[in-house]
This record gives structure tokens, C-alpha cells and sequence, in this order.
């Protein structure tokens, strides 16, 4: 059986060596996952085009909401959060998923990071709405989130209007005035939460957890201050794990071999930062 990841850029995704682990620690001889550079306008051909050989396909963003319409059946998380990162091919046809809101959840459980009784969010993309579904799942019905400009968070708004989660849209100045209590969670790309770490300097103490979705390079200036400060911090090659977890066990049937995975994720971590 064949499964691909698909995005542009690609080189850079640690998802081949995760499922290749997995198939691995499994016995899945016969089974492959390779990286396949897709943009937007050449998804809608691959996806359909895909045989009986194939298992399924792991998507990143923009290619996580492109995919929707070309599903047969896609999940309630991918159609709240408007995005699936996964699609699985059945005798019934293509079935979209979104496993990143279990691995926010799993990640922040394997970190013993209590249930939240208030969250920040930084950002507003894809990322940002699946942490705003995993803060729903997890009792909360209410949110800070952070952004640079209002304008962009329109999906982010009507993600929480679905999941009956009210949000409060606040720009970096007023959070650097209103420090965050509870769990923080920064949705925002490689360095881009750097200069509000570096102002902050040492993190309020009625934050209780740091989740910094960037797994590479890490740590980010922001997790270290978080470190510091005493909070648990929650990196996001965790969040990669189980969602890339979640993904093996949709497309094979077969529980996760997390520990195989890890193993090989962090290998090679190490290895490119040597």
C-alpha cells in the first residue's frame, strides 16, 4: 500500500520519516510514504487520480481547506475547523479527517497540562482554529486570541461561532499590558513570536503551560522564557506525533507505535540540527 504527504514546500516535513517508522515497527513491509510537492491547483487531480493501492494522505495548509469539496464523507472536526490533514481512501470513497485536534489534546495530556480554566491563542490561521477546537473539547467557552490584524481572523471567527466558543481578538501590545493567565498557546510560524518573548523577558507566574506548535529550531526564544518562568512547555513535535498517530491508525487499522515514531522523529531532529 502507498500513502503520501502533500504540500508546497515539502522537502522539510518530518511526516515520511514518522509513518515510514511506524509501517516499520508494524511490519508493513509492503507499505510506502514518500513527500509529493502539490500546490493547490494540482490537488484536485492527484487526490481522485489515486488507485487501489493507496491508503491515504496526510495534507499541510493550504491544501488542509483546498481538499474539502473533493471528500465523499469528512469528519465533524474537519468540517468545524474547515480543514482536513487527512484523507483516507475507502471502498466508499474519500474520507477527510482532521487529526490535528487530537494531537493538541494528546500532546498537552502527555505533558500533564491541566485542563485550562483560561487560554490565549497567538494567531489565527488553521493551526489556531483546530487549538480553538481542542480548547472546546476540553470544557472551555471562551478565548483570548491574539493577531497582528483583525481583519485576517474572519475563519477563526466563524470556526468559534460554530463551536459556540466566544473570542476576544487583542493585538501584541495590549497582551504585552495584559499578560496571559493559564495556558498559552502560539500558532505562529518559526521566530515569529521571538520579539514578544524577548520583551516579556521572564512569562507572568499565573501562566500555568507554553505550547509552541514550531518543533524545528527549537527551543523557541518563547519557550524558553516559558521554561524559565516555571510553566510546563509543550513543543510542537509532540503535537506532530500524534497527529501523525492518529493518521496511522486511520489508514491502517493498526494502533499507533508511538515510541517507534518518536524515536525516529527525534533522530532526525538531531540530525539536522547537527
Amino acid at each position: 500500500m502507498r500513502a503520501a504527504v502533500l504540500g508546497k514546500p515539502i522537502a522539510h516535513s518530518l511526516s515520511p520519516v514518522l509513518h515510514r517508522a511506524a509501517y516499520g515497527a508494524l511490519g508493513l513491509d509492503d507499505w510506502s510514504y514518500e513527500a509529493v510537492e502539490c500546490d493547490e491547483a494540482a490537488l484536485g487531480e492527484y487526490v481522485t487520480s489515486r488507485g487501489p493501492d493507496w491508503a491515504g494522505l496526510s495534507l499541510t495548509m493550504p491544501l488542509k481547506r483546498a481538499v474539502l469539496p473533493l471528500l465523499d464523507y469528512a469528519d465533524p472536526v474537519a468540517l468545524v475547523t474547515g480543514g482536513a490533514n487527512t484523507v483516507v481512501y475507502r471502498a466508499e470513497g474519500r474520507a477527510g479527517y482532521n487529526t490535528d485536534v487530537r494531537g493538541i489534546m494528546d500532546a498537552l495530556a502527555e505533558a500533564g497540562v491541566p485542563a485550562p480554566g483560561a487560554v490565549t491563542i497567538l494567531g489565527a490561521g488553521a493551526t489556531a482554529c483546530s487549538a480553538l477546537a481542542a480548547m472546546s473539547e476540553l470544557g472551555l467557552r471562551s478565548a483570548d486570541v491574539v493577531v497582528r490584524d483583525a481583519a485576517r481572523a474572519a475563519g477563526l471567527l466563524a470556526v468559534a461561532e460554530q463551536l459556540g466558543v466566544r473570542v476576544r481578538l487583542s493585538g501584541f501590545d495590549e497582551l504585552r499590558s495584559a499578560p496571559p493567565a493559564g495556558l498559552l498557546v502560539s500558532t505562529l510560524p518559526a521566530h515569529a513570536a521571538d520579539d514578544y518573548a524577548s520583551r516579556s523577558r521572564r512569562l507572568p507566574g499565573d501562566l500555568t503551560a507554553v505550547f509552541d506548535v514550531v518543533y524545528s529550531p527549537w527551543p523557541t526564544r518563547l519557550a524558553q522564557a516559558a521554561g524559565e518562568s516555571g510553566a510546563i512547555v509543550v513543543g510542537g513535535f509532540a503535537m506532530l506525533l500524534h497527529q501523525a498517530g492518529a493518521q496511522v491508525e486511520l489508514m491502517t487499522g493498526k494502533p499507533a507505535p508511538l515510541a517507534a515514531m518518536r524515536a525516529a522523529g527525534e533522530a532526525e531532529l538531531a540530525r539536522r540540527a547537527a
